[in-house]
């Protein structure tokens, strides 16, 4: 039976997937997998079972990756899942960047109950005038599942759309409209662009995008929309911008105490992923991570580990993490070869320039004592480690299972 954690309200739709395999409960000790939305997990201990964590969102700052990978713990997420949601929300933020919207409603809300309100109207909407979008320049700055949806829907809304990812895949580019103007780099969407939308993930290199020296260069009364990760902006260099007149609104998704009540900043409190659809294919695609790593091995949308897929074929499977250095596969294949067992499949993955790698290898039969056999293979720069409880240990199927035996990676040291 496997165990599996939730750390937060998961949609009962998800959390259907699972099967009676599945011990699914959020007092679960000693998981094997956790299921996550929004806790904060960096101050936790990870028991030496687990061997997977699966966000149920596309973010990942509340979880500690890196310590994840250094002991074996797979972190999965779910790109695209609530792409649709966010793609809406931003349509809605451009509409909102456009037309003084909220703060006509909360005026109209202000003279409620006073004389005549039908006439105040008539008299003072021209306070909250707005430009309309058609026509106007759109910059998308990443192009991934949320940006080339918008991307392609602000061309069918008829705005000129330039496009900025110079790390877009294969994939997302076959889903982008040929409308969308290919930006070679960020200066061509501060120059052209009247709106301005980003879409990037958030680390070291991505942090305060939209800053002081970017918002120079854009057009006087430029409109900026951020939904993706509050650092992404400056915040103190938008207060400035606004207040100078040079940016006309900027409509964001995280408020905080620098931000909230800004005239000319529409805070939105955190909505882009609230949806119960969204809510519901987060948690399933999540759910469909964790159950083909524990059952067949594979790995698809980790961000810490590198993506590795076997179909399964009712071979006995063995997984193994190892460092990602010169002659390990031969290593590793040798000592299978050595016991006169054939490997019918096999993959090996790694991400460049990481430490570890991920080996799955489907063989005719399990050899007695591989596990010991594995962990001895070891040198000043060679090594497979485990750790744990249930370290090196054949992990026996569950009764229907396909396959003989599967070691699964444990914990690195």
């Amino acid at each position: 039976m496997y165990k599996v954690k939730t750390l937060n309200k998961i949609s009962k739709i998800g959390l259907n997937v699972f099967t009676d395999k599945y011990t699914v409960a959020d007092d679960c000790e000693n998981p094997d997998a956790i299921l996550v939305r929004s806790a904060k997990m960096h101050d936790m201990e990870f028991n030496p079972e687990l061997l997977c964590i699966a966000r149920a969102g596309a973010g990942t700052n509340n979880i500690p990756c890196d310590r994840c990978a250094e002991e074996g713990i797979v972190v999965f997420n779910t790109p695209g899942a609530n792409a649709n949601s966010v793609k809406e929300l931003v349509i809605c933020a451009l509409l909102l960047a456009s037309r003084d919207i909220v703060g006509g409603i909360k005026w109209v809300d202000s003279i409620a109950g006073t004389e005549d309100v039908a006439g105040q109207v008539e008299k003072g909407k021209s306070a909250y005038v707005g430009p309309e979008i058609t026509g106007k320049a759109l910059g998308v700055i990443g192009l991934g599942a949320i940006g080339a949806k918008v991307a392609n829907d602000a061309v069918r809304l008829g705005m000129k759309v330039y496009g900025y990812d110079p790390y877009i895949s294969v994939e997302a580019a076959w889903r982008l409209s040929a409308g969308v103007i290919h930006a070679t780099d960020l200066d061509t969407i501060f120059r052209e662009c009247d709106y301005i939308t980003i879409h990037a993930p958030y680390m070291e290199s991505t942090k305060h995008t939209i800053n002081a020296q970017a918002i120079e260069k854009m057009k006087n009364g430029v409109r900026i929309i951020n939904l993706a990760r509050a650092e992404l902006v400056d915040d103190d260099a938008i207060i400035k911008a606004i207040e100078d007149g040079k940016v006309a609104r900027y409509v964001t998704d995280f408020p905080n105490n620098k931000t909230a009540g800004v005239p000319g900043i529409v805070a939105i409190p955190h909505l882009g992923a609230s949806t119960p659809e969204s809510e519901d294919n987060c948690a399933v695609m999540a759910a469909n991570e964790i159950i083909d790593y524990l059952e067949n091995g594979n790995i698809v949308n980790s961000v810490n580990m590198p993506a590795a897929h076997l179909p399964v074929t009712g071979d006995p499977r063995i997984c193994i993490f190892h460092q990602n250095v010169p002659d390990m596969i031969a290593k590793i294949t040798s000592l299978i070869s050595s016991n006169g067992i054939n490997i019918e499949n096999m993959v090996n993955a790694s991400k460049k320039g990481a430490k570890y790698a991920y080996t799955l290898l489907d063989v005719l039969q399990v050899p007695d004592g591989i596990e010991d056999a594995l962990k001895a293979i070891e040198d000043e720069k060679i090594q497979i480690l485990f750790n744990g409880a249930n370290a090196g240990v054949l992990i026996k199927p569950l009764e229907g299972d396909d396959y003989t035996y599967m070691i699964m990676p444990m914990r690195l040291r």
